[in-house]
């Protein structure tokens, strides 16, 4: 697997008894915790690609809490040691993570599967409506090699 410098992935637990479960996610005690922004939570629809999104204040701690979901990262921080590296992670009902996202690393995702996925985020600061995050489109870009299409090995 490929790295990218300042990406963390944490192994989450999932507690299951007779009436549920509970998911833990980020605990303000958790070694890659930084601050309180706000948590939102974001759908996709199955095939549905939601990306790409470049922040540059705001670090994003993803979980997968429904469904699956490959995220891609790509470091297009020019200083980083992994300048342009790609790094692909599945995540959700199979692998439940948390995944640190710093700035200036683009990110995008697609819900795969038969399901809808619920992304949860809880970034380090609020949502800013403009000026505080690129975007980029998901099929066509001079920027970010990769094809989201399934890779038959």
């Amino acid at each position: 697997m490929t790295k990218i410098e300042g990406v963390t992935i944490k192994n989450l637990k999932k507690i299951p008894d007779e009436r549920g479960s509970i998911m833990h996610m980020l605990r303000n005690d958790d070694e890659n915790f930084e601050k309180f922004g706000e948590v939102y939570f974001s759908t996709a629809y199955p095939q549905a690609i939601k990306g790409w999104h470049e922040h540059k204040e705001q670090v994003q701690n993803y979980a997968v809490i429904h469904g699956m979901i490959k995220l891609v990262l790509f470091d297009n921080r020019k200083e980083s040691s992994t300048y342009k590296n790609l790094l692909e992670i599945f995540m959700g009902d199979l692998n439940y993570v948390l995944v640190r996202i710093p700035t200036g690393v683009i990110n995008g995702y697609k819900c795969i599967g038969d399901k809808t996925a619920i992304v949860a985020n809880c970034a380090t600061i609020p949502h800013v409506a403009t000026g505080e995050m690129n975007r980029y489109d998901p099929i066509s870009n001079d920027l970010i090699p990769y094809n989201w299409d399934i890779v038959h090995k």
